[in-house]
């Protein structure tokens, strides 16, 4: 028997919904915007600066708890200790210290020293001190690498579809990216590269999930178009409900085993993604699609080309309840 998390066919009017949605999801960006001027971001040590040492091991794996524990101990602050390149190595971050250069090198030696202790034939592989205006730096690059990727997104919808789809899918977008800045601001999880990650993974997995309903989208309104907009459109998101909950389901079950047994170096991760899921299949159906409407996308703009015949995305042989009108 095959699971289904939902009927095979729904009638549900979303688009009924649409400025109940429209009007939360303003009020939310805006919270987001308060919170993030008001409180800022936690921002961890990639974007605070700091030091940072590589470690090796003689062939034995780094026990990181041990590790974590005792660096904890020198009362440095935030200290993040992380595997890379093999369970014998490892990367440890120590958060910048009030002060100038002198400070952060006795810093430096006192967590060579308590390594040195804990772990036998300890190698330091590289270290280094990031200063502030390597982090700035950081900061600039991630917000150039997700606004670049939302851009490209904007073209390559529009290219694919018309220009009111590309609207609409970056208009989705940015409602998911600024919400997870406001996620972050009121939860104060820490705020590092890995979430920056995490942001251009949920422009992914966003982005693909509007694609789904815009496929469709398309396809019915060549195939109905003497149809209202509105009755296409509340049609094409029944279409893909069920493949949408099934796919959100099922990476929301993996991410929350991530969060639980993942351990605390990837929390930060699971937590920007999970609640990147949640409000990515919320803004591809409730905002990405009444955008359309909002712009009047008109069905002649899609009609001009008659090659359907000729486009692999039209799927023609799936049944559906308007042939039996």
């Amino acid at each position: 028997m095959l699971l289904r998390l939902v009927p095979q066919k729904t009638e549900i009017n979303f688009l009924g919904f649409r400025k109940i949605a429209i009007a939360l999801s303003a009020l939310l960006i805006v919270a987001s915007m308060a919170l993030f001027a008001i409180n800022s971001l936690n921002y961890g040590i990639d974007f605070k600066g700091g030091i940072k040492l590589e470690i090796g091991t003689q062939g034995e794996p780094v026990d990181f708890d041990t590790v974590r524990s005792s660096l904890n101990g020198l009362n440095l602050g935030e200290i993040a200790v992380q595997g890379y390149g093999g369970p014998d190595k490892a990367l440890i971050r120590v958060e910048r210290q009030p002060g100038g250069n002198e400070e952060q090198n006795a810093a430096m030696e006192q967590v060579r020293q308590k390594l040195s202790e804990i772990i036998e034939g300890v190698e330091f592989r590289d270290q280094a001190v990031i200063g502030p205006k390597v982090s700035g730096e950081l900061k600039q690059d991630g917000t150039i690498a997700v606004s670049v990727a939302v851009l490209l997104v904007l073209v390559y919808i529009w290219f694919r579809f018309e220009w009111q789809f590309g609207l609409g899918a970056v208009i989705a977008l940015v409602h998911d990216v600024l919400l997870t800045i406001g996620f972050f601001a009121i939860t104060r999880l820490e705020f590092n590269l890995s979430i920056i990650a995490a942001l251009l993974t949920i422009v992914g997995y966003s982005l693909n999930d509007t694609v789904v309903v815009y496929d469709r989208v398309r396809e019915n309104i060549r195939k109905y178009r003497k149809k209202p907009m509105e009755e296409v459109l509340n049609f094409s998101l029944n279409q893909t409900l069920s493949r949408t909950v099934m796919t959100s389901v099922t990476t929301l079950l993996a991410l929350v085993a991530l969060y639980v047994f993942g351990g605390p170096v990837i929390q930060g991760f699971t937590a920007a993604m999970i609640w990147g899921v949640v409000i990515g299949t919320y803004s591809s159906i409730f905002i990405a699609s009444p955008v359309l409407l909002i712009f009047k996308l008109r069905p002649e703009a899609l009609l001009r080309d008659e090659s359907d015949d000729n486009d692999p995305t039209v799927d023609k042989s799936r049944p559906t309840p308007f042939d039996q009108m």
